[in-house]
């Protein structure tokens, strides 16, 4: 656990606990009230994939997009900020994760159907979900979303993508809330996209975003994603304690055949290993520690360096701090 905030976040009274609605939690809050949920020392390892790392200092759960714009303005400036998705694409360092961390819930969820072709979707909904409401709607375009296991401000800050698709292929525009607290709306053009890449400022947070596909039927959309689903299971290691990809493709070739190239299939440190399913995947095998799930990480970088030349980029974020 990480020790109390030296950062004036809350008032001494209510660390150590839950805060619900109506209380008062920060004296850089000024009068306003939080009504969602604050948490201090909050495990982060229940809430990724890899089921490894520390805590969160302050885990905030906003009620809804108001709720996040007046928190985030009233937040101490010097207060770092990052939003957490489902986890599926991070390694929480050991030592755990300083500032707040912010978990869009249910309440960002929502969907909508706007036109014959567009879809408005909260910063909280998982791929699956988007391309479901999609298939239902008869907007096609988006199935690729279904391969990615995380939510929309994950896809809208990472530019994610698969299966040649991305989203600055359909992405309209989105919502986010700036670390300020200002909720601007921001076109594709503005967020600078390229592979596994945006320019979105740190500390903002994706509240909603507008997908734009195209007319299909129901039945041909459902195909696709159920080809897409057959290929990931055949493919992946999906039932392991995993992250997405590890590392971007480089140009002209692709992340998991390098690795294997340099013989890193099956390579372990501790509980860490690189899987022999995709060698473009890390799993925890058991009770691996983040610090080894990285350190392995940065062996495979060295060897496939010493083998081809090639520097390989991480495409899973690392946060926090180690021990």
């Amino acid at each position: 656990m990480m020790s109390a905030p030296t950062s004036p976040l809350v008032p001494s009274e209510v660390e150590g606990r839950v805060c619900g609605p109506s209380q008062r939690p920060s004296t850089g809050l000024g009068t306003s009230e939080v009504r969602g949920r604050l948490t201090q020392n909050a495990p982060l390892a229940p809430l990724v994939w890899f089921k490894s790392g520390g805590a969160a200092e302050w885990l905030f759960e906003p009620k809804d997009v108001d709720d996040l714009s007046v928190f985030l303005a009233g937040l101490d400036p010097a207060v770092p900020v990052m939003a957490l998705g489902l986890g599926s694409n991070m390694i929480v360092r050991d030592g755990g994760v300083p500032g707040v961390v912010v978990r869009l819930g249910k309440a960002f969820a929502k969907m909508d159907v706007i036109d014959a072709t567009t879809l408005r979707c909260g910063g909280g909904a998982s791929g699956i979900l988007v391309s479901s409401t999609a298939r239902d709607a008869g907007i096609g375009g988006v199935e690729f979303l279904r391969s990615i296991p995380g939510t929309v401000g994950g896809f809208v800050r990472m530019n994610g993508g698969a299966y040649g698709r991305e989203v600055k292929d359909v992405l309209v525009e989105c919502e986010v809330v700036l670390r300020s607290g200002e909720r601007r709306t921001l076109p594709l053009d503005a967020l600078g996209y390229t592979y596994r890449h945006s320019e979105l400022a740190r500390g903002a947070v994706v509240v909603s975003a507008t997908f734009r596909g195209h007319e299909a039927e129901p039945s041909a959309i459902q195909a696709e994603m159920d080809r897409i689903a057959a290929s990931r299971e055949a493919t992946q290691p999906l039932r392991s304690k995993t992250g997405g990809s590890t590392f971007k493709n480089p140009p002209g070739t692709r992340a998991w055949k390098e690795i294997d190239d340099a013989g890193c299939r099956g390579l372990q440190i501790g509980d860490a290993q690189v899987s022999e399913k995709h060698c473009n995947f890390l799993l925890n095998l058991g009770k691996a520690t983040s610090a080894e799930i990285e350190a392995l990480g940065e062996e495979v970088r060295a060897r496939v360096k010493a083998h081809s030349g090639i520097e390989l980029e991480w495409e899973i974020q690392r946060v926090g701090v180690g021990e």
